[in-house]
C-alpha cells in the first residue's frame, strides 16, 4: 500500500509481549492514518466506559501518509487513548522529529497495553524492539531521561517521556517528545504513568515511504514551498514572532481572556506580546522535522529569580500562564513557569487556567488561605511558578492543581469558575468575543480545543473565509465543515500553519500522489465527517451526553465591562440546534440511524 508502512507495532507491558501486525485496509481507507485510524482501532479495542487509568485502557501512537514524506510541515504525530482529564476520547497532537523517527523504523502505529510491574521505557530500535527498565530515570524530569535514555539506548534516537507529573497521574499531564515538543492535553501522560511506562525511545532503521507518484509528490512539495515564501505569514511574521503573533489581533478584539475570564481585554499588551519575547528572550528560531516556517523559538531568560533557558512558551501558554493569571507585566516569570511544565511534562493550557481557576475562587473567598499555604493573587508570578513545581510533584496543594481546574473548582462547591467544556479548560479566545469558537469548545470531542476546528483563524486572525466574531449566523456551518476539514488534516500527519501558505488543492494534491487515492475536497470532508461521528460514538458509549456540549456560565451570564467585547455574552443556544442538525443527529446530539449508514459506521 502506498503512503503506509503496513505495520502496526503492538507491545503487552503486562505479559511483556511483542509483536508486529499488518494494517487493514478497510480502516485506512476510510480513517486515512494518524488521528482517524488510531481513534477507531482504540474505538474498537477498548470499552469506552472503562477507567482511563486502569490497564484496560490503551494509549496508541499513530502517524498519517504524509508524515515525514517529502514536503514542508509532515512531522506530526499523534497520541490517542482514552482520556483521564474528559473521559472523553483523547487525540494529542505533537511536532519535533520523534514522529519522522517512528516512520522511518517502520511503524504507522504503535499500540501500547497492559500495565507494567515497575517502570519500563519502550525501546524501539528499527524491527528490534524492547522493553527495559526504566528505575533508574523514574522521577526524573524531561531533560535528564531524555539525556540519560538516549545514552543507554542510542545518541540518535528520539525520546518522548513523562515527567513526574505524569507518574504522579496528574489529570493534567503531557506526553513530552524532542525535550519541549508536547502531546498536551486530556492528561495523556497520566496514562503512561498508570502503565509505569517512561517513555517510548525511537531510532528509525532508513526506512522510506513508498508513494505511488513520487515525481507528482515533488511537484507539490515544490508549489508548497514557494506558496509559503510567497505568505508574508509563513514566510515574515510566523518566523519572527512564532505563535506568540496572535497576541495583539485577539487583544485588540476584545477576546483575551484575563483573570481567569473576568476581563476580555488590555489596554497595553506591550509587555506580554509576542514582539516583547522576541525583543527581549528569544534566542533562535526552532522548528520541527521537515519544516521551513521555524516558527519555534529558544528563548532565555539570562539572570535573576527566574533565570532559565529552553522552548517557547507559545501563544496560548504566554496567555494561559500570563495574562489568564493577571500576568501582565512579567514576561521572565512566565517563560519560567513555561520551561517548568516542559520539565514536569504538563500542559500549559490546563496548567495555568487551574491556577487562575484557584486565584478567582481565593479572590472570592472561596478557597482558605491555609488550605493554598500562602495568599493567591491574581498577578502573583512568584506564586504561579511555585504553584507548576508543586502541581508537577503532586506536592502540597498542588496535589490538588494537579487534577485540572474543573475538579478542583467542584471540591469546593463551584465547579462554575472553572473555564473548561467537558472539564478540558478552553484555550485562548473569548467565545463571547468569538460566537463560533464558542460553538467550537462545546462541541469538540475532546474537551474544549482550538485546534478541532480552527475557527479563531476566521473570525480573529483574517484567514479566509473571514467572518465577523459577533454574529451567530453562518457559525454552525462553519464549525462542522471546519471540524471536519481538520479531522482528515490531523489524520494525514501535517502541521495546520501549512495552510496559512498553501491551499486546499495543494492538499489533495499531495494525498492523491503519496496514497495513490484520487482525493479531492469532497473526499476529504466524508473522510473528516466519519472520523468525528466515530469520535462521538465513542463519547456516548463512554457516557457523555448533551450536557456535556457545553460552556461555562462564566461566557453565558456573564457580560464583560470593557473592551470590544463589553456587554456581549456567548449565544450556544442559538447554534447547538442548528449545528446537531446540519450534522444529521438528533436534539440530544446522537447521530441518526441514517446518518451512520451514509458514513459506513
Amino acid at each position: 500500500m502506498y503512503g503506509w508502512m503496513d505495520n502496526v507495532l503492538r507491545v503487552n507491558l503486562t505479559d511483556r509481549t511483542i509483536k508486529t501486525e499488518f494494517l487493514n485496509k478497510e480502516k485506512l481507507e476510510k480513517y486515512l492514518g494518524g488521528r482517524g485510524l488510531a481513534s477507531k482501532m482504540l474505538s474498537d479495542e477498548i470499552d469506552p466506559g472503562i477507567d482511563a487509568l486502569s490497564p484496560e485502557n490503551k494509549i496508541l501512537f499513530a502517524v498519517g501518509p504524509l508524515t515525514a514524506v517529502r514536503g514542508p510541515l509532515t512531522a506530526r504525530f499523534m497520541v490517542v487513548t482514552k482520556g483521564p482529564l474528559t473521559g472523553a476520547i483523547a487525540c494529542s497532537n505533537s511536532g519535533g522529529t520523534w514522529g519522522a523517527e517512528m516512520r522511518r523504523a517502520g511503524y504507522d502505529v504503535i499500540v501500547i497495553e497492559g500495565k507494567a510491574d515497575e517502570p519500563v521505557y519502550l525501546w524501539i530500535n528499527g524491527s528490534k524492539v524492547e522493553i527495559c527498565s526504566a528505575k533508574n530515570v523514574w522521577g526524573k524530569g524531561v531533560t535528564q531521561a531524555t539525556e540519560q535514555l538516549k545514552a543507554e539506548t542510542n545518541e540518535k534516537a528520539k525520546v518522548s517521556c513523562i515527567g513526574p507529573a505524569g507518574e504522579n497521574l496528574s489529570l493534567i499531564s503531557a506526553i513530552i517528545n524532542d525535550y519541549h515538543r508536547a502531546a498536551g492535553r486530556s492528561g495523556v501522560g497520566a496514562v503512561m504513568g498508570s502503565k509505569n511506562l517512561k517513555a517510548v525511545v525511537v531510532k528509525g532503521a532508513g526506512k522510506k515511504v513508498q508513494v505511488a507518484d513520487p515525481d507528482a509528490l515533488k511537484e507539490v512539495a515544490a508549489r508548497c514551498r514557494e506558496k509559503i515564501k510567497e505568505s508574508t505569514t509563513t514566510s515574515m511574521v510566523l518566523p519572527k514572532l512564532g505563535t506568540a503573533m496572535c497576541v495583539v489581533p485577539v487583544n485588540s478584539q476584545g477576546a483575551y481572556l484575563v483573570q481567569n475570564g473576568r476581563k476580555s481585554f488590555i489596554e497595553d499588551d506591550s509587555a506580554i506580546n509576542g514582539e516583547a519575547l522576541a525583543a527581549k528572550y528569544v534566542v533562535k528560531n526552532s522548528g520541527c522535522s521537515h519544516c521551513m516556517i521555524q516558527c519555534g523559538r529558544e528563548t532565555r531568560v539570562p539572570d535573576g529569580l527566574y533565570a532559565c533557558e529552553g522552548e517557547g512558551p507559545e501563544y496560548e501558554s504566554m496567555w494561559a500562564l500570563g495574562a489568564c493569571c493577571g500576568i501582565l507585566d512579567r514576561l521572565d516569570a512566565v517563560i519560567k513557569a513555561n520551561q517548568l511544565c516542559d520539565e514536569l511534562g504538563l500542559d500549559t493550557i490546563s496548567m495555568g487556567l487551574t491556577i487562575s481557576c484557584a486565584m478567582d475562587m481565593f479572590d472570592d473567598e472561596l478557597i482558605p488561605v491555609e488550605d493554598i499555604g500562602a495568599p493567591l493573587k491574581f498577578g502573583d508570578a512568584a506564586m504561579v511558578v511555585k504553584l507548576v513545581e508543586d502541581t508537577g510533584y503532586a506536592k502540597g496543594f498542588g496535589a490538588k492543581l494537579a487534577q485540572g481546574s474543573y475538579r478542583l473548582a467542584e471540591s469546593y462547591g463551584y465547579p462554575g469558575y472553572s473555564l473548561s467544556s467537558k472539564k478540558q479548560e478552553i484555550a485562548a479566545y473569548d467565545p463571547r468575543g468569538a460566537q463560533g469558537q464558542g460553538l467550537a469548545y462545546a462541541t469538540s470531542n475532546r474537551g474544549a480545543c482550538h485546534s478541532r476546528a480552527n475557527v479563531q483563524m476566521h473570525e480573529l486572525m483574517g484567514v479566509n473565509p473571514t467572518v465577523n466574531p459577533h454574529i451567530t449566523e453562518g457559525k454552525a456551518r462553519l464549525v462542522k465543515d471546519k471540524q471536519d476539514f481538520w479531522s482528515t488534516v490531523d489524520s494525514a500527519g501535517i502541521c495546520g500553519f501549512l495552510f496559512l501558505g498553501i491551499t486546499n488543492q495543494e492538499f489533495v494534491d499531495a494525498l492523491t500522489a503519496v496514497t495513490g487515492i484520487k482525493w479531492d475536497m469532497e473526499l476529504v470532508q466524508k473522510t473528516g465527517e466519519r472520523i468525528w461521528n466515530m469520535e462521538k460514538l465513542f463519547n456516548l458509549r463512554a457516557g457523555l451526553t448533551v450536557k456535556d456540549d457545553s460552556l461555562p456560565p462564566c461566557f453565558l451570564k456573564i457580560k464583560p465591562e470593557n473592551g470590544p467585547t463589553k456587554g456581549m455574552v456567548n449565544k450556544l443556544d442559538e447554534m447547538l440546534p442548528e449545528y446537531y442538525k446540519l450534522r444529521g443527529w438528533n436534539e440530544e446530539g446522537v447521530p441518526t440511524v441514517g446518518k451512520l449508514q451514509e458514513l459506513g459506521l
